[in-house]
């Protein structure tokens, strides 16, 4: 959750550090701090609040200095304050260190140090761990290095860490286990980051740490070992995404950027995968396990939040298509239980980021009982990425947004090929179907296209209700999971209360809270279910709800009912699901934007939960 920017090289490192943060800023926050090495003394300040307010704290004081690094702080060990953000010297002052993550066992380390004299400024795990490394570099009489391998030798818990030493004030060290840290290579000088988007504009360059991997840093050289002592050739690896990806381009918030580029990212996310002339889907990352999928006794997908959403689509798509069993499970749950997997199972864990920690646990489960695991996510090099047995990239680009949205699209995207080419190589889909299908599904970045020119009327219809103090949205079958999506984007970003249930369900409780200050978003297009959905509707007109419709262009019988109507371009199959998402980030964005609130950075939330 937290951000890490670090920087060693010939530049002033203050302006990098800080562009730097401000680039993570996405990932959720409630302080931050520099520390800036100028081979005399490393010089800390640190702020509560955002990171101009710590540039304004800075202005005019000793900048200076060729090494330094940057924090961003998401509160785990004590309230959001001055003296607990990062980064935290040591009580004698030998070490300054940053951290992402939660250190399990500090309270027993931080009982030792101070049974061997230690005190603490602050309340933070983070605090624990640099007197840790400090007492054993001062009375183990050993060199920064091995002082912070041994320390972490000690540690029970996930980090992502960065530190310097007064004593050796040429390089930065830095430690990841479950919290992600990558290093950036670029013309004689290393940026160290918690994703790549804060150093992509110098170099394309990365190296993504691995868990329980130390890197000692100079000016001219990269070294990368375990912390067992084990020296490790890294894999340097090509970032995809360049420094513009990740800005504003011309838009108000990253968020409604990121609405606009779905056209672009499910484009890139099917090219090169989809040919409509060959009547084919090749998705050349699952080539090794074809025979799991196809012989899968069941598909079990996991992911969390916006991921889980798209789970639930996909498990709609893939028994409908492939005709597989499918089980979808919150992996924050899944990871908690003793869940029955075998090896005959094939477990599908999604997530935009790749680093998520609950996915990442549950993996290790699935793994540990022989199950297949394929992995859907947007990092290339990410954590999911590299522990699963296979997977597909999304290519949706950069979501620098808290809330996602581009990630939703393109994650039911990849789920629908996987889908399609299941139930083809299974005999499950006639030749004449597939073709329709897959012509339908090239044809879902025009029609989001479309859709977004009514991005007027939706804002029309946020103004009516952005003052309302409950939502309910409704939808069947494959619509259902996308209900429950837009109530989740609504909560996320504008802080109004919002459930998602099955339209049928509505009868069996939720029906209690409809009266006529309650909007009920109902998705309605026309399918097989279009004639169950009408008398839904028809059951919240007669107790006076709010009706706002999703439904597809040219619909003559909703129109009249609803109070208000939102089109989407006209599907033939559940694969049109897809769209009717857009019309619901719109509302959700438009409603918080009236409401005053920060839709990229939402308050309490972090863009990639990277601890428990």
């Amino acid at each position: 959750m937290c951000g890490i920017v670090g920087y060693i090289g010939e530049q002033n490192a203050y302006p990098i550090i800080i562009n730097g943060l401000k680039k993570l800023e996405y990932r959720g926050y409630d302080s931050a701090g520099v520390a800036i090495n100028n081979l005399k003394n490393i010089n800390v300040y640190k702020k509560k609040g955002k990171v101009s307010d710590l540039e304004a704290f800075t202005k005019g004081k000793d900048i200076s200095g060729t090494i330094g690094m940057g924090h961003t702080r998401w509160a785990t060990h004590g309230v959001p304050n001055d003296v607990n953000a990062h980064p935290h010297t040591s009580m004698n002052g030998k070490f300054v260190i940053i951290h992402n993550g939660i250190i399990e066992n500090f309270a027993v380390l931080k009982k030792k140090l101070v049974a061997r004299n230690y005190t603490f400024k602050s309340e933070t795990d983070t605090e624990v761990l640099a007197d840790l490394i400090e007492y054993i570099y001062l009375f183990g009489k050993v060199n920064a290095e091995t002082a912070v391998r041994l320390a972490l030798n000690k540690v029970i818990g996930a980090y992502g860490l960065v530190v310097m030493c007064t004593d050796e004030p040429d390089k930065l060290i830095c430690a990841r286990n479950s919290s992600p840290l990558v290093i950036g290579y670029g013309d004689n000088e290393y940026f160290i980051a918690s994703d790549a988007t804060p150093f992509v504009q110098y170099t394309k360059k990365a190296v993504y740490l691995d868990n329980q991997n130390l890197a000692v840093i100079t000016r001219d050289s990269v070294t990368v070992k375990t912390i067992k002592n084990d020296v490790i050739n890294p894999d340097i690896q090509q970032i995809d995404f360049d420094s513009d990806e990740a800005e504003k381009g011309g838009y108000r918030d990253y968020m409604l950027k990121e609405i606009y580029e779905q056209p672009k990212s499910i484009l890139e996310t099917i090219r090169g995968r989809v040919y409509e002339n060959e009547n084919a889907i090749k998705l050349g990352g699952l080539l090794d396990v074809m025979p799991k999928l196809l012989n899968a006794r069941r598909i079990i997908i996991i992911g969390c939040g916006t991921s889980w959403h798209a789970g639930l689509v996909g498990e709609y798509l893939i028994e409908e298509y492939a005709r597989i069993p499918v089980e979808v499970e919150y992996a924050s749950e899944f990871r908690y239980r003793n869940p029955i997997l075998t090896q005959d199972d094939v477990v599908i864990a999604i997530s935009q980021s790749g680093e998520t920690a609950d996915t990442l646990a549950a993996i290790q489960l699935a793994k540990a009982a022989k199950a297949c695991v394929i992995g859907i996510c947007n990092v290339v090099g990410s954590s999911i990425s590299r522990e699963t047995d296979a997977g597909v990239y999304t290519h949706a680009g950069p979501e620098i947004g808290v809330a996602s949205t581009k990630a939703f699209s393109t994650q039911v995207t990849v789920l629908a090929m996987i889908a399609l080419l299941l139930g083809k190589c299974k005999y499950m889909i006639g030749q004449q179907q597939y073709h329709q299908l897959l012509t339908e599904l090239l044809s879902i970045p025009e029609k989001i296209e479309h859709t977004l020119q009514s991005a007027a009327k939706v804002e029309e219809v946020a103004k009516l209700y952005k003052d309302s103090r409950n939502f309910l949205y409704l939808g069947r079958g494959c619509y259902y999971p996308v209900a429950l999506e837009g109530a989740l984007k609504l909560k996320e970003i504008s802080y109004i209360h919002a459930e998602g249930y099955p339209a049928a369900e509505m009868k069996h409780g939720p029906i209690a809270l409809i009266d006529d200050k309650m909007p009920v978003v109902v998705i309605a297009t026309q399918d097989k279910g279009y004639e169950k959905i009408v008398n839904n509707i028809q059951e919240i007109k007669a107790r006076k709800g709010k009706i706002i419709a999703i439904v597809s262009e040219g619909d003559t019988v909703i129109s009249k009912m609803a109070d208000h109507v939102l089109e989407v371009p006209k599907f033939d199959t559940a694969i049109g699901a897809i769209t009717t998402i857009v019309p619901l980030q719109l509302l959700s964005y438009y409603i918080a934007i009236m409401r005053g609130c920060n839709v990229d950075q939402p308050r309490n939330l972090a863009k990639s939960v990277t601890v428990e």
